[in-house]
């Protein structure tokens, strides 16, 4: 480890050194288990994963969630969620924004119960510089985004999560399955579960990272280009399988996967 992630590493510790209990909103993804694993070693049992459960979190990721939290050693909490309310539904813009206030209440609740004052959430700098109006919602309610403070980067907390041994280092990134549906379009378990289930299916195919956009009868494919050859290879069952879970149109976007391809619309730049 150079010395500058050295320091940035030390730096993460004293925040949470300073703090006597600490719930960490636990994805399982490599962000949330930096967190969760620095958290357990350092307040040990005064340390809790609360994951929220729903028709937006892929059985994959929840499952994923459950084998880290006991590689960590950390106490695990799954509550089970809906959709969430009208403004989800919906899918406006500011989706992100609500589904995060809708999912900060909960966290709220249970850190009441468990009597804890401080909520972690494993944002890094990076995902400021994309649209995400979900950290909107993290800063307004007081959640402590460590990682954001000390400006820890992607590609750190991947060093950093290698170097303490985690096993999900390499994890592809993974957003909810609400983040496949174009704004303006409403958000239907339905619609949730074709995605799911398609993805799935590319993914039996050697392919890690994928994004199944879901334009009502169009699927619109990302991989990674490095990948298309896998895509182009399958193509006939992969075109079948997809049909018969709805989509009439199957299409392979030739860009690529990129993270936050739905937010190109707005042209955001950090």
């Amino acid at each position: 480890m150079d010395k500058n992630l050295e320091e940035k590493y030390k730096k993460v510790c004293e925040i949470i050194k300073s703090k006597k209990k600490v719930l960490i909103a636990f994805s399982g993804g490599v962000d949330s288990s930096l967190l969760a694993v620095v958290s357990k070693r350092i307040l040990g049992r005064n340390a809790i994963a609360v994951t929220i459960n729903s028709p937006t979190l892929p059985p994959s990721e929840l499952k994923d969630a459950k084998k880290i939290a006991k590689e960590i050693g950390i106490k695990h909490i799954i509550v089970e969620d809906g959709i969430g309310g009208e403004e989800i539904v919906k899918n406006s813009a500011d989706r992100c924004y609500y589904c995060k206030k809708n999912e900060i209440l909960i966290l709220m609740e249970i850190a009441r119960k468990n009597r804890i004052e401080s909520i972690l959430a494993g944002t890094n700098a990076d995902d400021f510089r994309d649209y995400r109006p979900g950290n909107r919602a993290f800063i307004e309610e007081g959640i402590l985004l460590p990682l954001v403070e000390i400006g820890i980067r992607k590609e750190e907390v991947r060093k950093l999560a290698k170097t303490i041994g985690l096993s999900n280092s390499e994890k592809p990134s993974m957003a909810c399955l609400a983040s496949r549906i174009p704004y303006g379009e409403e958000i239907t378990e339905e619609g949730l579960k074709m995605i799911e289930k398609a993805e799935d299916f590319i993914m039996k195919f050697g392919v890690q990272q994928v994004r199944v956009r879901h334009y009502k009868e169009i699927a619109r494919i990302e991989v990674p280009e490095k990948d298309f050859s896998k895509i182009l290879r399958n193509r006939v069952k992969m075109r079948n399988k997809l049909k018969s879970l709805g989509f009439k149109y199957i299409t392979l976007d030739m860009e690529g996967y990129r993270s936050g391809s739905m937010n190109e619309i707005f042209n955001f730049k950090s």
